[in-house]
């Protein structure tokens, strides 16, 4: 049968420079996608443009600086502001695959970051700054279901404390790694945010791929997942870990469930996620033990019961609608913390469809959440822990005046140890060694240099969280939490202010 000629225009432009290129073939042994090809007769190298996914790595080790890689534009195209580009090569490529199109990472359409609408309040005259550097600063956030009131008995050496305080987990920033399943990164990347929590005083999420045994040394800072595929959850899982969560939903693709291609289910995953080698592993959609109030219920008292409630118990659900009375119902089924995912949170692999138009911002549920449970009075009894695209230092302190007891970020985090967000880790070919189980691949994480990247990010947001804070004349994390006064809108509508209960800008 003949080749059908395809109609999809390359995604990316590879310009070599002639005079600088020395054919030392350096790109081509980077570039796990074969965009370029070496011609021995030739001895040149050549560029397949349609393989290009913009990926960058080529560019970056190129040592003659010869390459240039940029976005194609069509320039027979005729512009419109409804068909653009983009829409069109999506329509051409499931015209010739019938397929579902997917994509990784978090969502690239325009919506409101409302981060960048709300400005912070500054200490002046009647309520002086803080300087950091010489006054202490308290960045320690703990986790978990607070009591109504607290007891104490006073003896003659002093106050001694009766009221038994459920299990919390202790954070010296607060700032997490989210969930990012083994499988749909490499091991190496998994290790790395390990040893990043232990040294940072902080946790790191294990997503729904299980947790491999050599990073069991690492379960006081580790967070383990129950999901609806229930991969490699064990007694031993549930007992090494310092908390569990219960995945419900994530940010990148609410209402449906996950996959990790067999091609990527290598023997070290099987063992680890109690699968056979080569086996699709699919998360169903709903999670089977859950069709209720009552049933997650269930499950978070089994769970309490498996580690005997040694352990707070996490609720994570992605940012929709009507989020302000899920997580009501969910505190009131006994979690002790719930995560909230808003749209722009990441992914291995998703439907385009679903990642780019399913969900809300976090910003709003994050909002709505908060305000639901203070005004049912149940606040005290979860933390919230807000994820979805947080970018910077900012984008945290905002989150954590809007509500939340804490972030997760994974996306700032994968970037920090080299993801250039391509969007293609659904391939399994990330020319980083991130999101890949190629052997070759996986070498190019350095887990002591990644390590080390993650360490410094987290010290450098929690330095510019304190500079911040004192800024506002604060001196612990905890008086900023849920204090909306600190914040003001900009560019909102008087829904949108509402909705977050903050001022406008001037007010």
């Amino acid at each position: 049968m003949a080749k059908v000629k395809s109609y999809i225009p390359s995604d990316f432009n590879i310009e070599r420079d002639p005079d600088k290129c020395i054919a030392c073939q350096v790109c081509v042994r980077q570039c796990s996608y074969e965009a370029h090809i070496y011609d021995t007769e030739e001895d040149a190298v050549n560029a397949d443009e349609s393989k290009c996914i913009g990926c960058q790595r080529c560019t970056v080790f190129c040592p003659t600086e010869a390459l240039t890689v940029g976005p194609t534009s069509n320039p027979n195209q005729k512009a419109n502001v409804h068909w653009t580009e983009k829409e069109i090569k999506r329509v051409l490529k499931q015209a010739e695959t019938g397929g579902v199109l997917l994509t990784g990472m978090g969502t690239d359409k325009p919506y409101p970051i409302y981060w960048d609408h709300m400005v912070l309040n500054a200490s002046q005259v009647t309520n002086p700054s803080i300087d950091p550097l010489r006054e202490p600063m308290e960045l320690r956030t703990y986790l978990g279901r607070k009591p109504d009131m607290l007891q104490f008995k006073f003896k003659d050496d002093g106050p001694s404390l009766e009221t038994i305080l459920a299990p919390q987990l202790k954070l010296e920033t607060p700032i997490l790694f989210s969930a990012i399943s083994y499988g749909a990164v490499s091991y190496n990347v998994c290790e790395s945010m390990a040893k990043a929590s232990k040294a940072a005083g902080t946790f790191w999420n294990t997503g729904e791929g299980g947790l491999h045994k050599n990073l069991y040394q690492y379960g006081n800072n580790t967070i383990v997942q129950v999901a609806s595929g229930r991969f490699g959850v064990d007694k031993s899982y549930l007992d090494v870990a310092a908390a569990l969560e219960i995945k419900i939903g994530q940010g990148a693709k609410p209402g449906i469930g996950g996959h990790l291609p067999g091609e990527k289910v290598t023997e070290a995953i099987s063992q680890t996620r109690m699968i056979p080698v080569g086996t699709d592993a699919i998360s169903p959609a709903p999670h089977h033990d859950i069709y209720s109030i009552e049933d997650l219920s269930q499950l978070i008292y089994a769970l309490k019961e498996a580690t005997n409630y040694t352990k707070p118990v996490c609720v994570k659900i992605a940012a929709v609608h009507n989020s302000a009375a899920i997580a009501s119902g969910i505190v009131r089924a006994g979690a002790d913390i719930i995560a909230i995912d808003g749209i722009r949170g990441g992914t291995g692999a998703a439907p385009t469809v679903i990642r780019d138009n399913v969900g809300i911002p976090i910003e709003l549920a994050l909002a709505a959440v908060d305000q639901r449970l203070r005004d049912e009075g149940i606040r005290n009894q979860a933390s919230i822990i807000a994820a979805g695209g947080f970018r910077n230092s900012a984008d945290v302190v905002k989150a954590i005046a809007l509500g939340a007891d804490a972030v997760y970020i994974a996306t700032a985090a994968l970037v920090a140890i080299g993801c250039t967000v391509c969007q293609k880790c659904y391939t399994g070919k990330c020319p980083w060694g991130i999101t890949t189980q190629h052997p070759q691949l996986i070498k190019r994480i350095n887990p002591d240099i990644a390590t080390e990247r993650l360490t410094n990010l987290l010290r450098g947001w929690s330095l510019e969280i304190k500079e911040m804070l004192g800024g506002m004349g604060i001196n612990a994390i905890e008086s900023l939490r849920g204090n909306r006064l600190h914040l003001r809108g900009i560019g909102l509508t008087d829904t949108e202010l509402d909705i977050l209960g903050i001022l406008p800008a001037g007010r």
